[in-house]
C-alpha cells in the first residue's frame, strides 16, 4: 500500500462513524438508532471521495483502507 498522508478531519469523522456504529449495535435494532451512525458513515464517505478527488496519485479504495485502518489503530491505542 502507498504511504498516504490522512487528514485529521478525516481520520475524526472515521472514528466518529465506528463510535457511532458501536452505539448503534449496542442494542436491538430500530431506525432511529442507527440513523447516526447511518449519517457518519455517509459523512465519511463523502470526504473520502473528496479527498480522493484532490489527490493525485490515490484511489479512493486506497484512501479508504488507510483511513480505517489508522480509525482503528487509533481507538485501540486510547482504549
Amino acid at each position: 500500500m502507498v504511504n498516504i498522508e490522512i487528514p485529521d478531519g478525516l481520520l475524526q469523522l472515521q472514528r466518529a462513524a465506528n463510535a457511532a456504529h458501536r452505539e448503534a449495535t449496542a442494542g436491538g435494532y430500530s431506525p432511529g438508532a442507527w440513523r447516526p451512525w447511518l449519517d457518519a458513515s455517509e459523512a465519511v464517505q463523502r470526504a473520502v471521495t473528496e479527498r480522493a478527488a484532490a489527490t493525485a496519485g490515490v484511489s479512493r479504495y486506497e484512501l479508504e483502507m488507510a483511513v480505517k485502518a489508522a480509525a482503528r489503530e487509533a481507538d485501540e491505542a486510547t482504549a
